[in-house]
């Protein structure tokens, strides 16, 4: 009786992992019809209603006593100044990409960030890389050398997504936090040049809020709320499986956002893309495969 419990919240941790991925898929439909908007407004405004929408949660979970010991911590509080940065950067990039009509060179950063993960372990954490891990990153050079050689430029989008979200890993790694409250911390850290800049904004007379139609006004708002939910669910679900899961699971995003790209957006994907992001998809096949046979090896070796 005692493994349907567990079988049931493994069913939970898949479903709220799964929903946070078709959430991050289908972010560029909502950043794109805020496209008239400057990307970094919009970063600004995501900093901010960020902040005031996990502040709301921490208010009503009486959960505030965590941040007066952080901020008694400052090479802890350092860190995250730096992870915030990373994060902040990630998110201009990505939204800027969306409304500039990247989409599919974003999607394409998300698929190699476990493989560059991997590189920033073996070269940050001294962790050894596998004969398979080699293979795999290699794999995903050869795909990001071949895009390069067909589009004549280094998919710089993807390069940067890949390399701001990697950092912002091994960060959070250096000084971990629960998911609510690391978030929470990060948008406070930023908050304050956030709400310097759309100051600044509103001043010289650029300022996009409350100057445009009210739908658009409720979507620079809203952006807190689609920012926080999908990492909360993110959360619940990764407390609840392994790994190796999730790790499966996360593909589901960039493979949305690549569908959305080409099918909806009508971004370019020749044969030569096709190629180059097969050989991608086959350095993430072998990778996602050496991470299950790892833990069944664990799995024989805790039963033994």
């Amino acid at each position: 009786m005692s493994a349907i419990p567990f079988r049931q919240d493994a069913t939970r941790g898949v479903l709220f992992a799964f929903i946070a991925f078709v959430i991050w898929g289908l972010f560029p439909l909502y950043w794109k019809p805020l496209h008239q908007v400057p990307a970094l407004q919009i970063l600004c405004h995501r900093i901010v209603w960020s902040a005031v929408f996990v502040a709301g949660i921490l208010t009503v979970r009486h959960n505030w006593a965590w941040l007066g010991e952080a901020v008694r911590q400052p090479q802890k509080l350092a860190i995250f100044g730096l992870s915030s940065l990373m994060l902040s950067l990630n998110w201009l990039i990505y939204i800027w990409a969306v409304n500039a009509g990247h989409v599919v060179e974003a999607s394409l950063g998300y698929f190699i960030n476990p493989l560059f993960n991997v590189l920033l372990g073996r070269l940050f954490l001294a962790e050894k890389l596998t004969p398979i891990q080699r293979t795999a990153v290699a794999l995903a050079a050869a795909g990001v050398a071949w895009i390069t050689w067909c589009t004549g430029t280094l998919p710089l989008i993807a390069l940067s997504l890949a390399a701001t979200f990697g950092l912002y890993g091994l960060l959070r790694k250096k000084a971990p936090l629960a998911s609510l409250e690391g978030l929470a911390l990060e948008t406070f850290l930023m908050a304050p040049l956030a709400l310097l800049a759309l100051g600044w904004f509103q001043w010289q007379g650029q300022g996009a809020f409350l100057h445009q139609a009210l739908s658009l006004d409720m979507l620079l708002v809203g952006a807190g709320v689609v920012t926080a939910i999908p990492l909360l669910l993110f959360a619940a679900g990764a407390r609840r499986l392994k790994l190796a899961t999730v790790g499966l699971i996360q593909y589901i995003g960039p493979t949305i956002q690549l569908a959305l790209g080409v099918l909806l957006f009508g971004e370019p994907f020749d044969s030569g893309k096709l190629f180059g992001f097969s050989l991608i998809w086959l350095a993430l096949l072998l990778y996602s495969a050496a991470g299950l046979l790892q833990m069944r090896a664990d799995k024989r070796t805790a039963a033994a």
